[in-house]
């Protein structure tokens, strides 16, 4: 091997697996050796004597370099000797461990002691768990146990690169399948990155090399050298891992490559730390090779450096040092690019904040000067709330390391909050997230970890109280900011769909789907309002997305829950079930915390006077009204019920046939049958709006059949005009908007364009079934299609429509309840000028004016004169409804 190595025969991944397996087989033949004396002696019962090691319940994981291959000349080789005693075949069991203690023992000094020969390599059980307190031989229960209990994050790394190298090899794998959990967690778990930081630190202290250097330089603990490398392929491994399991490879170069294709390291940069680690590596191996040291330092002096560049081959020592001055300072820059260090903290000046002192029981008097040049105004009540963080008096901040990470924070999170519209109310906000938080180790470290992560938070805090709430119940949510597409795309509703499925492919039972569902949805809904938040997609794209994410939700949870609810009752003949989705949800145009208006329908086979009742056909049969009925109640509640993870919408009915006074679910032949005898003119409004949500397709072309027939029925003209004028004038009277920015309600505002839109739509769908459309502004840009109202006055009506819901949407998002334009701090007056196209918030108030004066002289042309004409000429009877 070594003579290959030096002529540069073999490349290093064959030199490294070479040694590897080399050691492989040392190691097996020896344990198989000494099970065989171990049964000799009556300890235990060898299933096959002729192999020994195979079922022998008894193995040995290497760790490190030899568990991922990578072993080179000198290495210690790190063991962990474990056996299951479930599958050892023993006497006496209670001298189990025992045995297996003095066959490790005797294993150790047969690899490791010196003889005329020399040896074969020098071992270290020292990773097995808690090596000061545990056996050298240790069961398999007791390490799972361990890793499940009191597990650190550094021993996750290692067990990285851990795989069975000797023994019983069906066994070690059966135990890393059982530490994968522990191993590999789904949710990004930052804490473990700065302990893994924090171990990498001090090494540096111990070990020097704090400097780039050439002569004693330590090219595999020092600045650059290989442990950075190492670090900063296992750190990415742990972020990811947990859900990608194609980044879960145990070699450095493979899982760098991995790191590449996932998108999570650039070409460039995989390239470089790959071709530096491989120097380095034979490097190392040319150090090691000299008089057979264990070291991985550089000579000492110029003399010694010649020779190991001479090693390496080159003729120049100058063309050595540059090349390997070159890969150190390009390891150390990629790798302090991935760890930032930790802000400084404590005198004045220091990160550029001033003093932050918050010891003691009184305010430090230069502290609250530095907090008010931040921005806060409330600095006394500020400083006793922080030194209320530092005693423990949330769960959040009891543990020691918390706090010890948030007042490396402090600087940064004050700056952040300072930094926002409102800077009081943002840390208010906060002040009530850190209350509400279980534990804040994992949380605050992935702020230190992720600057900019927390500068969201701020922002967050400061101008969107929907999301804050919504963060403040679900931290987790701040898991899919790190992905990688978060800010640049928001998924459609196929991409919804599939991810939605695999997700609750992992589903164990009804209460895991709903919870599955729950985490879904508010992930993505957090991640659409800060798209919102941020002005990177309009209010029109997250009407679509909010309104897909229902869908997506809807149509996830009929299935199981369908699947569930025939395990008693059985199955209904028939088409089914139909979700019909009404209102915001209907026309897609969902904010942030709309409800959503749902009617459920269901096939109903006819039956004969003569005939059975319809049933289903379960042990618990029940009539087919009955059956949808009752399931129909268990889909409202599986999306409003409260779990751990909240709810997903709260659900109206109302706009089902006889509203709160009829059924929960109707046949589609006793809807249709309704629309068209019995409905009132405000229901075939809202009807407008129906929209078939989750239906088999057959039955979903039936439904639409159905609303086709009922919005297309020939119907009084006048009637109709006078019915649509009471109804607006008696909702304007009961709920009058108190500024314009309450748009919906505002006069010349939403419901007015929702009006001109619908009364159209039925006035002239008899004749024109084209204009149909769930949309409020692609209705009107049909009806001026067809020539039912004026292509100015529908071009004007639609810029209004789509201003009123940008800033209805943008006021769900981030404003308060408060409608006076002085409250409204700079940066939400900017989220609004962008949203309407002003230039500044003076001539956004001028434009908003404009538009509802103008919108409302177009409802009075097209609605409120000609009704009051028809009023004035017409007896009392064609004077329009009353609402039910």
């Amino acid at each position: 091997m070594a003579l290959a190595d030096i002529a540069g025969l073999w490349p290093l991944s064959t030199i490294t697996r070479t040694l590897s397996e080399f050691c492989d087989t040392a190691l097996d033949r020896t344990v198989g050796l000494l099970l065989r004396q171990t049964a000799k002696s009556g300890a235990v019962r060898l299933r096959t004597p002729e192999t020994p090691t195979r079922d022998s319940g008894l193995f040995v994981l290497g760790m490190g370099k030899l568990g991922a291959h990578e072993l080179n000349y000198s290495s210690d080789i790190d063991l962990i000797v474990l056996y299951d005693d479930e599958r050892v075949v023993t006497d006496a069991p209670d001298e189990l461990q025992r045995a297996f203690v003095r066959l490790t023992r005797a294993f150790v000094k047969t690899i490791e002691e010196r003889t005329a020969e020399g040896y074969v390599f020098r071992t270290d059980l020292r990773l097995r768990p808690d090596p000061g307190a545990t056996p050298v031989a240790l069961s398999t229960m007791a390490a799972e146990l361990y890793y499940e209990s009191m597990g650190q994050n550094w021993e996750r790394a290692a067990m990285i690169k851990a795989r069975p190298v000797a023994g019983d090899r069906a066994a070690g794998d059966a135990f890393l399948e059982v530490l994968r959990p522990f191993i590999w967690r789904r949710h990004l778990d930052f804490a473990a990155i700065a302990d893994i930081h924090s171990i990498k630190r001090q090494i540096d202290a111990h070990k020097g090399g704090s400097t780039v250097a050439i002569e004693s330089h330590d090219i595999k603990l020092g600045r650059g050298g290989i442990r950075e490398v190492e670090f900063f392929a296992q750190t990415q491994q742990l972020i990811w891992g947990g859900r990608e399991p194609e980044l879960r490879m145990s070699g450095t170069v493979a899982a760098i490559h991995g790191l590449v294709n996932f998108g999570r390291v650039t070409a460039g940069v995989g390239e470089d730390m790959i071709e530096a680690y491989e120097y380095l590596r034979r490097l190392e191996h040319r150090l090691q090779m000299v008089d057979d040291q264990q070291t991985q330092k550089m000579p000492g002096d110029a003399a010694g450096v010649a020779a190991i560049a001479a090693f390496m081959g080159y003729r120049d020592p100058d063309a050595f040092r540059t090349d390997l001055l070159h890969h150190l300072r390009t390891v150390e820059s990629h790798y302090a690019e991935l760890f930032e260090e930790a802000p400084s903290l404590g005198a004045r000046g220091a990160g550029g904040y001033g003093s932050l002192v918050f010891t003691g029981g009184e305010d430090h008097p230069e502290t609250l000067a530095t907090l008010e040049s931040l921005g806060f105004r409330d600095a006394s009540s500020m400083s006793a709330t922080i030194r209320g963080w530092h005693h423990g008096r949330y769960r959040a901040t009891r543990a020691t390391r918390s706090r010890e990470i948030l007042t490396e924070l402090m600087p940064a999170l004050l700056w952040a909050l300072g930094d926002t519209a409102n800077p009081d109310q943002a840390f208010r906000r906060f002040d009530e997230f850190l209350k509400g938080l279980p534990a804040g180790v994992q949380l605050f470290s992935l702020f230190a970890a992720n600057p900019s992560l927390l500068a969201l938070v701020a922002e967050i805090m400061g101008g969107s109280p929907a999301l804050a709430e919504l963060l403040s119940r679900n931290p987790l949510l701040l898991d899919g900011v790190l992905d990688t597409d978060f800010f640049g795309h928001v998924p459609d509703a196929d991409e919804m769909a599939a991810d939605l499925a695999e997700r609750l492919e992992q589903a164990r039972d009804m209460q895991d789907i709903l919870d599955l569902t729950r985490r879904w949805a508010n992930d993505l809904r957090f991640q659409v309002g800060v798209h919102v938040l941020r002005s990177s997609i309009d209010i029109d794209r997250a009407g679509l997305a909010f309104s897909d994410i229902a869908d997506t939700c809807i149509r996830g949870l009929l299935p199981p829950l369908a699947a569930e609810f025939a395990v008693q009752h059985g199955n209904c003949p028939g088409a089914g079930f139909a979700v019909l989705g009404l209102g915001k949800l209907g026309g897609r145009e969902l904010t942030a915390t709309s409800d959503i208006d749902l009617v459920f329908l269901y096939d109903a086979p006819p039956e004969s006077d003569d005939a059975e009742p319809v049933a289903s056909n379960g042990p618990k049969p029940l009539s087919i009204g009955r059956y949808y009925q009752r399931f129909g109640q268990r889909l409202v509640n599986a999306i409003t019920a409260m779990t751990s993870e909240g709810k997903l919408f709260e659900v109206d009915m109302r706009l089902r046939p006889s509203g709160n006074a009829g059924p929960l679910a109707i046949s589609l032949d006793a809807f249709a049958r309704y629309q068209l005898e019995d409905a009132w003119t405000w229901e075939h409004l809202a009807l407008t709006r129906a929209r078939v949500v989750a239906a088999a397709p057959a039955f979903a072309d039936r439904i639409d059949a159905a609303l086709h027939r009922a919005l297309c029925r020939e119907r009084s003209a006048d009637e109709l005009l006078v019915a649509v004028a009471e109804m607006r004038e008696r909702m304007a009277a009961e709920q009058k908007a108190q500024s314009i920015w309450r748009v919906k309600h505002l006069r010349g505002g939403l419901v007015d364009c929702e009006f001109i839109a619908q009364y159209l739509q039925l006035r002239n769908a008899h004749d024109h079934p084209e204009v149909l459309d769930t949309g409020t502004v692609s209705a009107l840009d049909k009806l001026a299609q067809a020539g039912l109202l004026d292509r100015q006055v529908a071009d004007e009506l639609i810029e209004a429509t789509r201003l009123w819901r940008r800033i209805q949407g943008l006021r769900r998002i981030a404003a308060e309840d408060s409608s006076q334009t002085a409250d409204f701090p700079p940066q939400l007056r900017a989220a609004f000028v962008r949203a309407g196209a002003a230039a500044d918030f003076a001539e956004l108030e001028r434009k908003v004016a404009e538009i509802a004066a103008r919108t409302l002289v177009h409802y009075h042309n097209i609605l409120t004169e000609p009704a009051a004409e028809i009023t004035a000429a017409s007896p009392p009877e064609v004077t329009g409804e009353s609402s039910p």
